[in-house]
């Protein structure tokens, strides 16, 4: 099924604002998924799209300095908190 380009902008406006209301933490792809109630891979999708956007920032080491071998953790970018905070 093929979502249009609408939908998948709504769609990370609720990752984007998810986002910003745990800021400063970060949250997995699967609990962001698990958040907004869509599928992960396609949650994945999106993230990496936000990411080149340079509106989230992706992690890719845990709180010791040790690369995740599968998995990030998401957050956002100080320039689009800096937004969300004017706008709210």
């Amino acid at each position: 099924m093929k979502i249009s380009k609408e939908k998948k902008e709504k769609i990370s406006e609720q990752i984007l604002l998810y986002l910003f209301s745990i800021m400063p933490k970060s949250s997995f792809t699967t609990h962001i998924a698990r958040e907004i109630a869509r599928d992960e891979e396609f949650v994945k999708d999106l993230l990496f799209d936000l990411k080149k956007k340079k509106l989230i920032i992706e992690i890719k080491k845990n709180s010791k300095g040790i690369d995740y071998k599968r998995r990030s953790r998401w957050m956002l970018s100080n320039k689009a908190y800096e937004v969300y905070k004017r706008n709210q």
